[in-house]
């Protein structure tokens, strides 16, 4: 952890300097309605690409933040394939955990970009297929990111009972499928603490040998749905973003994230790469530090 700590102390000491908090913003995508999909028994159903998906692709390709995906040599996706690589080592050190949390301390910090991301890489393997789930119901975005429609998704099959088979969807992008965070419910902290979410999240982990499930959830201090899912995860990537929140913030994340299996943290908007590198997408981004 001692690695996760010396992110933390950059993290504090970069917040005086940055009074004025940039929020994690999502480039303007106009919504293009998601086709029905089938109810399905299994988990995983036999998805046909559709046009409407393949338009979502599209413009996915457009997509400045997918830099995974669109710009491939860039530096910013190389910091990604080595978080990738990462990950791939640590969740085979026994057994294949394949259930990855990723969460930030407060909102804004980059979670949800570096969840796509994440999953993005891991798809364009040959070796795994790759499920993106979007669990933060309160405030999604992971479907911005690929272009795509918040349509059915995990809220409704959790409220329905319906196999999370009816909500997913083929991105186009490798062997990505995405499952959105579906329609607004009022209590969503107890929808994810429930027994039917550890069920669906068991039945998702165990359908697939080869698959990585990637979860975005909402960010801990604010709301306890990730403390929850936490546990239910093989492993949690913690986002921090530079600046963003103070030391004590930091250190109260970790705290209520006892009991899971902190893999490690990714350092986002930091200055230190900003400096020493000329990449202007890189730049842009100013990606990303992998700490475990």
């Amino acid at each position: 952890m001692s690695r996760i700590e010396d992110a933390l102390k950059k993290a504090s000491e970069k917040r005086d300097e940055n009074r004025r908090r940039e929020p994690e913003t999502v480039p303007s995508v106009e919504p293009v309605a998601a086709p029905v999909m089938e109810a399905a028994s299994p988990v995983d159903a036999s998805l046909d690409f559709s046009p409407l998906q393949s338009d979502c692709l599209d413009r996915a390709r457009q997509q400045r933040m997918l830099v995974a995906m669109n710009e491939p040599i860039s530096l910013a996706a190389e910091e990604f394939r080595k978080l990738k690589q990462s990950l791939v080592r640590k969740t085979k050190r026994e057994g294949f955990q394949n259930t990855i949390l990723v969460t930030s301390g407060t909102v804004g910090e980059g979670k949800s970009v570096t969840a796509v991301n994440l999953a993005i890489s891991l798809a364009q393997e040959f070796d795994h297929t790759v499920l993106l789930v979007d669990a933060d119901i309160r405030s999604p975005s992971c479907h911005e990111l690929l272009c795509m429609e918040n349509g059915y998704g995990l809220s409704d099959c959790l409220v329905d009972g319906s196999p999370i088979g009816k909500g997913l969807v083929k991105t186009g992008i490798g062997k990505l499928s995405f499952l959105s965070a579906g329609s607004p419910v009022p209590n969503v902290g107890e929808l994810l603490a429930s027994k039917r979410m550890a069920e669906s999240l068991a039945e998702m982990k165990n359908r697939y040998a080869d698959r990585y499930i990637i979860i975005d959830s909402p960010p801990v201090l604010p709301f306890a749905e990730s403390r929850n899912l936490s546990r239910l995860a093989d492993g949690v990537v913690l986002v921090i973003k530079e600046g963003q929140a103070s030391q004590a913030d930091l250190r109260d994340t970790i705290e209520a994230l006892q009991g899971s299996n902190i893999l490690g943290a990714v350092y986002t908007q930091a200055s230190r790469m900003h400096r020493s590198l000329n990449a202007d997408a890189y730049m842009k981004y100013k990606y990303y530090h992998y700490a475990s």
